[in-house]
């Protein structure tokens, strides 16, 4: 591809010429021109993808206090912002687990920022405190992003992010005495964390330059830290400098004798992973291949016994199998079937307690199976409803397990199963003031475009009026093998008891129903998951849970692309357009940070013609057109460093130029948070503000 910019004299527009109610920022656009296979491709605010300048802040300011001051007159906002901590105000808790001779959980009284971390020495001892990061920053948004304990639970990883950012900082705590250690491993990303001995491995890049626009994450490198040591003397256990764009993970199997190597290169649109190994009782690091090429088809270690390595593989088993290879003759094609694949898709897979528990979906509800290691089916973990559980899980002698089981309007329910046994019982149940008994859920399948069924959730109060004025919101993803699973939100509650219905779609590009699924929703064929969108709005309108005026469509990041895409398309389908921390310059988004790995299931504007005509034919920034746009509350934060910023920057600079209607066209941008809230005190106050932005510009007072 062929680049150039031409600056010429800067001119400055006022989007506020075509909406009389609103005098939005001054924008400058530049005259900036990128060629792609001899096709020129304006790109005027260019200037924005650097939101480190002091331009672009003066630009946010002013873009948010726009936004806020609009926010603030809605008579209601902070009615839902009460309604939500009230029903937000119960506590929280993760599914425990053992390591030595105690039990971790996470915990969050109801409105802390951030969840704590505590142990139990076994399941009725006292609760001890292990690491609140609500004393780690004033404003709570430094969060526990990993805590990877060592066999015995004498030592433990602790990973730390500041703002929300995907940046960790690494330490190691001493779970004897509770103190942290001066270990400080900086620059890791995506880092895992596997124990070995004293010590253990993870992944980090080098230091990158500050400069938001050169921070392109490469050459993700595997370390092994030695307890104790500075950081400058980790060991370099693998590294692949001259495929800089690779990801390089490592995990050890539970006996700590063998490290598998993952090698993935999603920039060049690969989208599974090589797997290689090495036998540590060597010294060594010398890997040898299990699959040596990266393809389109993945591989993951299950389990190591009896002399085989246990591998879960989506190769020639688009709904994804379990093989065996034996360990001295490990190549993948002498793998011998193990758990064959069904029609089923296989979700997840876990072990604990001796044995293999694969979660399946089937019409997207969870089904939990128990297998031996000789592969053979016990029993099903028999679930209390259509929903999503799972997350069984843990060491190999271990005789309890747990897991969590959740639904629409099943909040999340803490399980104790009793390997022996077979048997569940509620463990812990959580006290939120929800009555499960006042709403409907349904599972209902609509047709899209091309005859295809797709499968969408509906939720709503009994006694729904089917008569169009229900303020309805519509959520989508469509994207990467994502499964959106039916799952139990407090703030959706007072969605529904406002008045509205839920909806949501389980569009094609997920996992829903496998590699096929997925694959009928990337690359060049996106535009299906679109018109899934399209069809899942018409369904909703013909069957009068609402009109296109009490519509709004909502989705974050791939699904912020299905948003600005739908509502380009069919811009008066909707009356509510909510796109959160989307991408949504398909021609640029591979140049930030770790875009380049979303190739595989996007393509390149770089890569061919036939890619670059396909991204550019839905683009979000680049199908904005002089016409009638929904109300839009565009929602991003200024320390995402995972869709940075300027997708929304520009898409919102575009769409205020272009719209021709009087509806309000906003960004809000959140400080010191990232791809997504950074703490519950953010999470509630954007929740309130999407919720009444929807009433607001529907003309409904919500029953608050």
């Amino acid at each position: 591809m062929k680049k150039y910019i031409a600056i010429l004299t800067l001119f400055i527009i006022m989007a506020a010429t075509t909406t009389a109610q609103i005098n939005y920022p001054i924008t400058v656009k530049v005259n900036t021109i990128d060629t792609y296979f001899n096709n020129n491709i304006a790109d005027p605010y260019r200037w924005l993808e650097d939101d480190k300048s002091e331009a672009t802040g003066n630009w946010v300011d002013a873009q948010n206090k726009v936004t806020f001051d609009y926010l603030n007159k809605i008579p209601y906002r902070n009615k839902f912002v009460t309604a939500i901590e009230k029903i937000f105000n119960y506590p929280k808790y993760s599914a425990p687990y053992k390591k030595g001779e105690y039990y971790y959980y996470n915990k969050n009284n109801g409105l802390q920022n951030q969840s704590v971390l505590y142990r139990q020495l076994g399941l009725g001892g006292k609760e001890e405190l292990v690491i609140d990061p609500n004393t780690l920053s004033k404003d709570g948004t430094t969060r526990l992003t990993n805590f990877v304990l060592n066999k015995a639970g004498t030592y433990a990883i602790v990973g730390l992010s500041e703002g929300g950012s995907d940046w960790n900082t690494y330490y190691v705590r001493d779970m004897k005495t509770g103190k942290t250690l001066a270990d400080k491993l900086d620059w890791v990303k995506f880092g895992g964390g596997a124990w070995k001995d004293n010590g253990f491995y993870y992944s980090r890049y080098p230091a990158p330059n500050k400069s938001a626009l050169s921070q392109k994450n490469e050459n993700h490198m595997v370390y092994y830290h030695k307890v104790g040591t500075p950081q400058t003397d980790d060991v370099v256990v693998f590294e692949d400098a001259k495929n800089g764009q690779r990801f390089h993970n490592a995990s050890i199997s539970e006996d700590e004798r063998y490290l598998f190597l993952y090698i993935s290169d999603r920039g060049k649109g690969l989208d599974g992973n090589a797997l290689y190994y090495t036998d540590l009782n060597n010294n060594s690091y010398n890997f040898k291949p299990i699959m040596p090429q990266i393809t389109n088809s993945s591989y993951n270690i299950v389990a190591v016994t009896n002399n085989n390595f246990i591998i879960q593989t989506n190769a020639n088993a688009s709904n994804y199998k379990i093989v065996t290879v034996a360990i001295n003759n490990c190549a993948i094609e002498n793998a011998k079937t193990f758990i064959a694949e069904r029609k089923e898709t296989m979700n997840g897979v876990s072990t604990g307690g001796g044995k293999i528990f694969v979660d399946y979906l089937q019409d997207v509800a969870t089904h939990t199976y128990v297998f031996n290691y000789a592969g053979m089916q016990l029993q099903e973990v028999k679930y209390p409803a259509p929903g999503d559980g799972g997350g069984l899980g843990g060491s190999i002698d271990d005789k309890t397990l747990f897991y969590i089981f959740t639904s629409f309007s099943y909040p999340p329910t803490i399980f104790k199963y009793n390997v022996a046994t077979g048997k569940s019982e509620i463990f812990r149940k959580p006290e939120v003031a929800f009555n499960p008994t006042q709403f409907v859920t349904k599972q209902i399948f609509y047709t899209s475009k091309d005859g295809t069924p797709i499968p969408m959730f509906i939720v709503h109060k009994k006694g729904l009026k089917l008569n169009g004025n229900n303020p309805t919101l519509l959520y989508g993803y469509g994207g990467f093998n994502v499964v959106l699973n039916p799952n139990f939100s407090a703030s959706r509650v007072v969605f529904l008891e406002a008045g509205g219905v839920y909806a949501m779609a389980n569009l094609r590009g997920g996992g829903e129903y496998g590699d096929a699924w997925h694959k009928a929703g990337m690359l060049l064929n996106k535009q299906n998951v679109f018109d899934d969108c399209i069809a899942a709005a018409e369904y909703l309108i013909a069957q009068k849970y609402c009109t296109s005026q009490t519509l709004a469509l909502q989705g974050g990041s791939n699904g912020g692309t299905l948003v600005g895409a739908v509502i380009n398309q069919r811009p008066n389908l909707f009356k509510v357009a909510l796109p959160a921390v989307g991408v949504m310059d398909m021609l640029r988004f591979h140049k930030f940070t770790i875009g380049w790995n979303w190739i595989a299931d996007y393509g390149s504007s770089e890569k061919s013609v036939e890619e670059y005509n396909n991204l550019k034919a839905y683009s979000p920034l680049h199908n904005i057109t002089n016409k009638n746009y929904p109300a839009t509350l565009i929602t991003t934060a200024d320390h995402d460093d995972r869709v940075v910023p300027a997708h929304s920057f520009k898409y919102a600079a575009t769409l205020q130029e272009k719209n021709t209607s009087t509806a309000p066209i906003l960004i809000r941008v959140d400080k010191n948070s990232g791809h997504g809230s950074s703490n519950t005190k953010k999470n509630i106050e954007t929740t309130a503000d999407i919720y009444s932005f929807i009433f607001f510009n529907m003309g409904i007072v919500p029953k608050l």
